[in-house]
C-alpha cells in the first residue's frame, strides 16, 4: 500500500476568495477526485487547528495500492486541474509518499 500525504500553508486570499473559502474550493475538488479516479482507495483532507508558526493550513492523506496507481492519480487531467489551483494559493508545501 502507497500513502501519500500532503500539506500545504496558504495564502490569506486569493482572487477575492478568503483562506476558508479556497480550503472549501480545495476539499471539495479533491473529494471529488474520488469518483474520477477508480485508483484512489482512501482520501481525507483536513483543515488545520492547530495555529502554531509551523504548522500547515490543510493536510491531505490518501492511499493507492501500487507506485503506477500513484502515478496514474497524479497524471490524471482532473487531479492536474486542482493541482494547478492549489499551486496559485499556496505559499509552501510538504509531502511525503512511503509505502507499508
Amino acid at each position: 500500500m502507497i500513502k501519500h500525504i500532503v500539506m500545504w500553508k496558504l495564502k490569506d486570499s486569493h482572487e477575492g476568495m478568503s483562506k476558508d473559502e479556497c480550503i472549501a474550493k480545495i476539499k471539495q475538488e479533491l473529494e471529488g477526485l474520488k469518483s474520477a479516479i477508480p485508483e484512489i482507495k482512501t482520501m481525507e483532507l483536513g483543515k488545520n487547528f492547530n495555529e502554531l508558526p509551523v504548522s500547515f493550513d490543510v493536510a491531505l492523506y490518501s492511499e493507492f495500492e501500487s507506485m503506477e496507481d500513484l502515478e496514474i492519480y497524479q497524471k490524471h487531467p482532473e487531479h492536474v486541474k486542482v493541482a494547478q489551483f492549489i499551486r496559485q494559493i499556496r505559499t509552501d508545501v510538504a509531502l511525503a509518499d512511503y509505502e507499508t
